[in-house]
């Protein structure tokens, strides 16, 4: 039996605005408050909450359209709480000046982003004139280094609903990295209750190729409301990606300054599959592959997002996409694996 193991999973629990006062003290209280649940210390906790303030307090007083995702990472041995910051402001002009402790931002708290990074596990931050910063701040329960995932994913739903009806996951296999997506058909629950199997049985059967895997899929999805799915199988010996994808899932290959978009047949997995093909793409070295539901308009390039693909962790690449390109009115979820 092949050996196979999947990326931690991430619950996003709430998306917040913080754009006044009272929003900052929301975002800390959701983020403490999904800490005490994951098993938290009491100081780990009051940590925590420093960080969220700090984070949101920049937020407002610096940044226009500032939000904040706060959401649940779970791996096989450890859980942590991950902050991830998106705003739309003038940018922060000196990154590593931002970053150092006793430094701050918004002349409130006078500890900085710094502080963010030293009570963290890990952090990662992207900034550019124009477009806004993006700060990605994780914190395990037992505190400590946090290593870095070759892929990660967000999830938004569309306003009005709790629940997105889009998922993702990703596995590693000996050799190669496995990425899928599933925009269940319309929105809220049902959509989730499709987009939840489709994930349940890629984990079952990340050993198997992509269009064997799409197969299953659209023959288990019968009696849901079906969807759109995307699998990618980059194998990192061959350095290549195999696509096979049923219905609108957008996915592309970025390396060598150029984003290689790859063919999704058209279909609804679970309805309508008239034909499952796989297309197969060469990849660069250094390249970053994307996929991303139609939360998300295809009319991006290779480097108008405001992150650096060469040296961002995935969660930052896609948290610049989704600010820059999910502008539609819809469920929103883009996931990025960069193989090392």
């Amino acid at each position: 039996m092949i050996n196979s193991s999947c990326l931690p999973t991430a619950e996003d629990v709430a998306w917040l605005p913080v754009e006044e006062p009272a929003h900052v003290g929301r975002a800390r209280r959701s983020a403490t408050a999904l800490a005490e649940r994951l098993g938290f210390s009491g100081t780990r906790v009051a940590e925590l909450g420093i960080a969220v303030t700090e984070i949101g307090t920049n937020l407002h007083k610096h940044a226009r359209q500032g939000i904040v995702l706060i959401r649940a990472i779970r791996g096989e041995r450890d859980e942590a709480v991950e902050i991830v910051a998106i705003d739309r402001g003038p940018g922060i002009r000196d990154l590593d000046l931002a970053r150092q402790d006793g430094q701050s931002t918004t002349g409130t708290l006078g500890v900085g982003l710094g502080a963010v990074a030293r009570l963290a596990g890990s952090t990662a931050m992207t900034s550019r004139s124009g477009l806004g910063t993006v700060l990605v701040a994780r914190f395990p329960v037992r505190g400590g280094a946090v290593a870095a995932d070759d892929a990660a994913g967000l999830t938004r739903p569309i306003s009005g609903e709790q629940v997105c009806g889009d998922a993702y996951a990703a596995c590693r296999t000996p050799g190669r990295l496995m990425l899928m997506m599933c925009d269940g058909s319309g929105h809220g629950p049902l959509a989730a209750t499709a987009s939840t199997a489709a994930v349940r049985l890629f984990r079952e059967m990340s050993h198997a190729r992509p269009e064997e895997i799409v197969a299953r899929v659209h023959a288990e999805l019968r009696g849901t409301r079906g969807g759109a799915v995307g699998i990618a199988e980059i194998d990192l010996v061959a350095k290549s990606v195999r696509y096979c994808g049923l219905g609108n899932i957008a996915a592309a290959v970025l390396g060598e300054g150029r984003k290689q978009g790859m063919i999704s047949v058209p279909g609804v997995a679970g309805h309508q599959a008239r034909t499952i093909r796989v297309f197969d793409y060469a990849l660069p070295d250094n390249a970053v592959v994307v996929l991303h539901s139609d939360g998300l308009t295809e009319r991006w390039g290779f480097d108008d997002h405001g992150s650096d693909l060469f040296v961002d962790p995935p969660v930052l690449i896609a948290a610049t996409l989704l600010r820059g390109a999910g502008v539609r009115k819809d469920d929103a979820c883009v996931l990025v694996g960069k193989p090392r």
